[in-house]
């Protein structure tokens, strides 16, 4: 028999490994550009929904305060909760937040008005005084051009921006009223039910969520709501502390509108930073124009001066940090900034919700990843040791 050899196919040839091709994306520059995109996206994300919440600020703005009111006030409503139905806890607190809002309203306009006619006299005598301190300088401007400057003043205050007729001005004044009362029933409305329902509704938004992320948005909504309580309550203790200091040594000094100067200083206190020296500013004016007890006005106004400062050196060095605590972990210049895109995008009141809103993102980076844990960007680095 013949010997056969069995043939063995010879294995395939090893094709050599694809090697990456270029790419105009891949390298530094690629992603840097990629990186600008992403960026560019998100920004048009955050100025369409700027865009479509400045459209309904009839209804974004009721609805934002209605949530800081309630969060303010969830643990006096968890306490009466846990004494009384529901609805009736909900109700009595509701009526005891708008009669003091109310209130406080009620009484700024009627001591201003009580005490309108004193204070335009007393205003006309300081702009009397000052010019004519301006016609003792060696600089001064002749009466003619003071009086076109005055006129000027009176044309833009009655200028079209403010209704150059009475018919507009009466159809713009009817709107505005019309505007703030519909804003004023729709958060009162809200705050109703943020108030009974407030946990409830937070668990029936939560339902799309699972696992991981249903963890991270209970925290977050729990951290939103301690932040925005603490900063609320520790802001209107501060406010408070300051307005009682303040209005005794308006009181003292006999100042004309002192108790509405007392609230507004209680009000403006809301915004960090720039309110209080803006109340200081407006308490020392009235002082300057009407010294009260003291013929000298500029002596009552330094008078003012000094107690606002010592009230605010108070606030800043023992209040804030005793009542506020970690409620506003911000630096100043974050504050400002802030303030800043606030008052731009919704005047008076976006200044004041700007800085407990960016307070409560920070608290929410601070707790994205886990009870103590902040995002993964956001964490401290470690010093590594050599």
């Amino acid at each position: 028999m013949f010997n056969r050899r069995r043939h063995v196919a010879p294995p395939p040839p090893q094709l050599a490994a694809p090697t990456a091709r270029a790419s105009a994306w891949r390298d530094g520059f690629g992603t840097f550009a990629t990186r600008c995109i992403q960026l560019i996206a998100v920004i048009v994300l955050v100025a369409g929904v700027i865009w479509a919440m400045r459209s309904v600020t009839v209804v974004v703005i009721p609805v934002l305060l209605a949530l800081v009111f309630a969060s303010a006030f969830e643990p006096v409503m968890g306490w009466m909760r846990a004494r009384m139905p529901n609805v009736l806890a909900t109700v009595i607190l509701l009526l005891a937040i708008v009669g003091v809002i109310g209130g406080v309203v009620w009484a700024m306009v009627r001591a201003v008005m009580s005490q309108w006619g004193d204070l335009y006299e007393s205003a006309q005598k300081g702009i009397d005084q000052i010019i004519a301190w301006v016609n003792q300088l060696p600089w001064a401007p002749e009466q003619e051009q003071i009086d076109e400057w005055l006129g000027a003043l009176q044309d833009f205050a009655t200028s079209a921006q403010f209704g150059s007729s009475v018919g507009s001005g009466a159809v713009a004044g009817v709107s505005a009223v019309a505007t703030f009362v519909t804003s004023l029933v729709l958060m009162a409305v809200v705050l109703f039910f943020f108030l009974k329902d407030g946990p409830l509704i937070w668990n029936f938004l939560l339902r799309p969520f699972e696992g991981e992320w249903y963890d991270r948005m209970r925290r977050v909504g729990s951290k939103s709501v301690d932040t925005l309580g603490a900063y609320v309550r520790g802001t209107a203790a501060v406010a408070a502390v300051d307005a009682i200091g303040i209005g005794i040594g308006l009181l003292v000094l006999q100042i004309p509108l002192a108790l509405p100067l007392t609230l507004l200083v209680f009000l403006l206190a809301f915004i960090p930073i720039v309110g209080a020296t803006l109340a200081g500013v407006l308490a020392a004016l009235v002082g300057l124009v009407d010294g009260g007890f003291m013929d000298n006005g500029l002596l009552a106004a330094v008078i003012i001066v000094a107690i606002i400062v010592g009230v605010n050196q108070l606030e800043g060095n023992f209040l804030q940090p005793v009542l506020m605590g970690r409620a506003l972990k911000l630096h100043s210049l974050v504050i400002l900034i802030a303030l800043t895109v606030g008052t731009v995008l919704a005047g008076i009141l976006g200044a004041v919700l700007a800085v407990p809103l960016t307070a409560v993102a920070w608290g929410i980076i601070q707790v994205w990843d886990g009870s103590d844990k902040p995002a993964r960007w956001a964490r401290k680095k470690e010093k590594s040791v050599a």
